[in-house]
């Protein structure tokens, strides 16, 4: 809140960031544990994480914001009643216009715990630089690891709030032997212990929901991030 603001005056909302990042990442571990937020039909609304996270996780039947715009605003928006509201396209436009951001695609979101030891799969360490998927997830990540293997690649990064995100590759020739299923379970040895690994994953890529679940990723929710203009 604005200190100097004047007696008797209203104060101005400010986004309180200080454990924005702690709030967002405790739910999201209690999420991959299999604890999730109380299916009441609510919608918790927390500042960005950082200045570069900002977007919407719905989950069952309760929504998380997670944007530096004022609460009450965020739910004069919402339809009342609407379990769906704040992935409705009206909603998003409405956020991205007030925040000056884009929505991305809206993602299934996935997770699993990490596995001990290394991976089956024989990997290599490539430069998170040679790659355009790779580039790409410099927008949203941090931390970037990159893997190769004969026919594919598999990224590892810090995404919101501080989570471990993996995304995979498979070259065509490549496609259709399992070895986007290898890559997915191969991620899970690569992250630290005790750290669960989230993905992102396109609702109709049906190989890729496939590799992953067959990998031992859980459904999770679905989700929204407002990409910076």
């Amino acid at each position: 809140m604005n200190g100097n603001a004047e007696p008797g005056r209203a104060r101005a909302w400010r986004p309180d960031t200080t454990t924005a990042r702690q709030q967002l990442a405790a739910l999201l571990d209690g999420v991959a544990a299999g604890r999730y937020p109380p299916p009441d039909g609510g919608v918790t609304i927390l500042p960005q994480p950082s200045p570069r996270d900002c977007g919407v996780i719905a989950f069952t039947a309760h929504s998380v914001v997670f944007a530096d715009a004022d609460p009450a605003w965020v739910r004069g928006q919402l339809p009342p009643g609407d379990l769906s509201g704040p992935l409705l396209p009206s909603f998003l436009q409405a956020l991205c216009a007030k925040t000056g951001r884009r929505a991305s695609s809206t993602d299934m979101l996935v997770a699993a715990a990490p596995l001990p030891g290394p991976p089956q799969l024989a990997l290599a360490p490539d430069h998170p630089f040679g790659h355009p998927r790779a580039m790409r997830a410099q927008r949203c990540r941090d931390d970037i690891q990159v893997f190769q293997t004969p026919g594919g690649i598999v990224l590892i990064g810090r995404g919101v709030a501080g989570r471990w995100e993996v995304a995979v590759e498979v070259e065509p020739g490549y496609r259709g032997k399992g070895l986007g299923r290898e890559l997915a379970a191969a991620a899970r040895h690569l992250v630290p212990e005790n750290q669960p690994l989230w993905a992102q994953i396109a609702p109709g890529n049906a190989a890729s929901v496939h590799a992953f679940l067959a990998a031992g990723y859980r459904p999770a929710g679905a989700e929204v991030l407002l990409l910076r203009t």
